[in-house]
């Protein structure tokens, strides 16, 4: 019984994506008819077109990792700022919310369903955001693959009949998904968060034309993931976020500053592991390594069985993992409405394993280089799922 009530507990703790009115889609909906495009889904909220449709420039700041849970408990001029809490995807990840940031689409309808996503057209998985493969991280260019051909993107910028900007680190600016889902916005690169923020003035400087500008901030993730959310280089990244913010609202002018995140954390331990390699008879049982995320893992099951694996999760981790047929995700609705992308059921796999609490899965491959993440991200923990909606200058409620 209480088995049966800690598992309970761990639903109940879910927050599923709010893909009517309240999520990161419909964040990109109301930017999107703001600016003159038409839209496949319901505008947000917390910001309706019409918030958006005055303003001389429309700058988007996504700030990976910055939870809404994490912001409200802090100071400083993004929480003064702060409109509402918004959901993110599932999976709440950065492979999967950044190309819906990009496009104005769900996951159910871009495809692009995790980190690690088995890809038929190849026969392999692939790491779509550095566009390589999984096994030997082998450019997928130098095998003449491009992200045009391959995910078919349709960025969100070349349905604007606005002037557009992306703003990235120099790193990725031009790599070759960015520049794919960029479409045919103007590429801009930094180095130093105090250089993105002297382009995102001068940008919001300008007069004329009217602009939409998109900006890409990792550096809260990845310090999150070595460090922890709650360790001092994040707060210490969070200050230097803000004292930004806080200036870069001074020239807004006739213009609309948002920050929003693609997901937030939570922090895990090495108790907290559930390792493939100590799971062999369950490994059996799987066609490819698991796929998608840590927490929100992609199951790919052996012709005959199917059964063995439900057994052998049901017995051995029902008290930590979560299993749901991949099929009932999708009806579900967790990836979103609208028509499903031709080859998102092949990139889910048979069944998603979605741990619970603080647990994460790992399947590593022969040869590949071993890491621990502190902070993780990608499953349905509020924690996770709820992101921050900044506004500036504030609206009128």
């Amino acid at each position: 019984m209480m088995a049966a009530s800690h598992r309970r507990r761990h639903d109940e703790d879910c927050v599923l994506p709010d893909y009517g009115g309240g999520s990161i889609v419909n964040l990109m909906s109301s930017i999107a008819l703001a600016l003159g495009a038409r839209s496949g889904h319901a505008p947000l909220h917390a910001l309706p077109p019409q918030a958006l449709a005055g303003a001389r420039h429309v700058l988007l700041l996504v700030a990976d990792g910055l939870g809404h849970a994490f912001l409200a408990q802090r100071d400083g001029a993004l929480p003064r700022h702060l409109r509402a809490a918004i959901t993110s995807v599932f999976p709440s990840t950065t492979a999967s919310a950044i190309p819906t940031f990009l496009t104005g689409l769900a996951p159910q309808q871009h495809g692009l369903t995790g980190w690690h996503m088995y890809c038929r057209e190849l026969g392999a998985v692939i790491a779509p955001l550095p566009f390589r493969t999984r096994t030997g991280r082998r450019s997928l260019r130098d095998a003449g693959v491009t992200p045009a051909s391959l995910f078919r993107p349709a960025p969100l910028f070349d349905r604007l009949p606005v002037s557009c900007h992306v703003v990235s680190p120099q790193a990725i600016v031009h790599s070759d998904f960015n520049a794919a889902l960029s479409g045919r916005a103007e590429r801009h690169g930094y180095e130093t968060l105090e250089e993105m923020f002297d382009i995102l003035a001068t940008l919001l400087r300008r007069e004329a034309p009217r602009s939409y500008i998109y900006a890409y901030w990792p550096q809260l993730d990845s310090l999150a993931h070595e460090f922890g959310i709650d360790s001092a280089p994040v707060a210490d990244a969070f200050a230097a976020l803000d004292a930004g913010f806080a200036e870069l609202v001074t020239v807004a002018g006739g213009s609309r500053i948002l920050v929003t995140a693609d997901h937030g954390f939570v922090d895990t331990s090495p108790a907290d592991t559930l390792d493939l390699d100590d799971h062999a008879e369950l490994r059996e049982t799987l066609l490819l390594p698991l796929c998608g995320e840590p927490r929100a893992a992609y199951a790919y099951v052996r012709s005959g069985h199917a059964a063995r694996f439900r057994d052998y999760v049901r017995t051995h981790l029902a008290e930590r993992v979560r299993m749901i047929r991949s099929a009932d995700v999708v009806r579900r609705g967790w990836l979103g409405p609208g028509a499903a992308h031709p080859e998102l059921a092949r990139r889910l796999g048979d069944y998603i394993l979605v741990p619970r609490g603080r647990a994460i899965l790992r399947d590593w491959l022969a040869g590949e280089e071993r890491y621990t993440h502190v902070g993780v991200h990608g499953g349905l923990s509020a924690a996770e799922m709820r992101v921050p909606l900044v506004v500036a200058p504030r609206l009128a409620d």
